[in-house]
């Protein structure tokens, strides 16, 4: 008899390349445009058609842009810049979204079209949400504008929304077209944003590289004085720290258990909301590393040394490390389940055994873990002493 070319299951693994292309630049408004430029291809059709979005606090340089694509030959600028407002309230409501969407499908942007967004994270999250479902996928250029996206989310291929009062409920994966980190954008963050956003760069040191983590606890009163070699070193080894282990860490869409960028983050994920986003990412980051060092070094063996090396200094980049809102404590610990959630399966949590030895673990003994909180509070007036 013949064969059956009929068949009832099949499981066939595949993959697909994806190029992540990250630029650093000094003044891409301005002098160094080209380099923008050079990551449009307008393909058969000609000009690159480009949708301009821009944080309304950076309307000035978001101007200069625009004048730079108007002027440009090879681009057709699609719309006038579109405008957004910043910080975590643009990613609480679906509202802008429906905007951006509208916008999209009124100049009739296509997949080969661009949506190029300058903004800090939560901006970046919101506009690369709305270029991600439309179309299923319009390429996305993030030019991010905070020591904290540039240092860490702004090479992610994550986008995302908050809904039901919890962090990124609703979002997708999608790999950026592109990446600019710019200097001069930096220049107009406010102190607290600015330090605030180098507790992803502690964080990712403390997983993959003590070398840097020495560096960064040698070198943190520098940075927060803004010395530019010093802040600018610590970004562009933090950006790439996170881009190597998107790119070649074998996870990037978070289909596995464990989730070692978000070291310290269960916790930070539950502060935001609770505080109504009045406490920024990289403030709440940095609680929740300091928490679950000390955890470690309770439960795990990581050195006793290095925990308060981690401990002061986040507090040396000028961030405190403590918030009301992490009272109660049983509150705190149910984000312990919301993380559990957001992932899926049994609970996962990265911890620490040593500077570069992060280890994931599945259970979390709450009463340790209360003992923990309790000491980064009692650690409070010392590390008041680095101010």
């Amino acid at each position: 008899m013949p064969e059956n070319p009929i068949q009832s299951e099949a499981d066939v693994t595949f993959s697909v390349p994806f190029v992540h292309r990250l630029r650093v630049t000094r003044d891409v408004c301005g002098q160094d445009y080209v380099t923008l430029r050079d990551l449009l291809d307008g393909g058969e059709t000609g000009a690159a058609r480009v949708l301009l979005v821009a944080e309304k606090a950076l309307e000035a340089n978001a101007k200069r842009l625009a004048e730079k694509l108007e002027a440009d030959e090879n681009v057709e600028l699609a719309a006038p810049a579109q405008w957004i407002q910043g910080g975590e309230t643009s990613k609480n409501t679906l509202d802008q979204i429906k905007e951006l969407l509208q916008t999209v499908n009124r100049v009739n942007l296509d997949r080969r079209s661009y949506v190029v967004v300058i903004g800090g994270g939560a901006v970046l999250d919101a506009v690369g949400f709305a270029a991600a479902i439309a179309h299923r996928g319009i390429r996305l250029i993030r030019i991010p504008t905070t020591t904290l996206a540039q240092a860490d989310s702004g090479v992610g291929v994550k986008n995302a929304i908050n809904y039901f009062e919890k962090k990124n409920w609703v979002g997708t994966f999608a790999v950026p077209w592109a990446v600019l980190n710019d200097t001069t954008l930096l220049t107009s963050l406010p102190d607290r944003d600015f330090s605030s956003g180098f507790s992803e760069a502690v964080k990712v040191s403390l997983l993959k590289d003590p070398a840097e983590f020495s560096w960064l606890c040698e070198n943190a009163g520098a940075i927060r004085r803004r010395d530019e070699n010093c802040s600018r070193r610590a970004i562009n080894r933090s950006c790439r720290l996170h881009l190597d282990h998107i790119t070649s860490g074998g996870d990037p869409f978070e289909m596995l258990e464990a989730r070692p960028l978000d070291f310290g983050h269960w916790s930070a994920h539950r502060l935001e909301p609770r505080t109504q986003f009045k406490l920024r990412h990289g403030e709440a980051v940095a609680i929740g590393v300091a928490i679950d060092c000390i955890y470690s070094s309770r439960v795990f063996g990581f050195p006793e040394k290095a925990m308060h090396q981690a401990c002061r200094c986040l507090r040396e980049l000028g961030i405190e490390l403590w918030h009301p809102a992490i009272e109660p404590i049983e509150d705190l610990l149910l984000g312990l389940e919301e993380f559990r959630q957001h992932l899926g399966g049994r609970l996962t949590i990265t911890m620490l055994e040593d500077v570069g030895a992060p280890i994931n673990v599945h259970e979390i003994d709450e009463r340790q873990m209360r003992l923990s909180i309790n000491t980064l509070q009692e650690m409070q007036p010392e590390l008041a002493l680095l101010d």
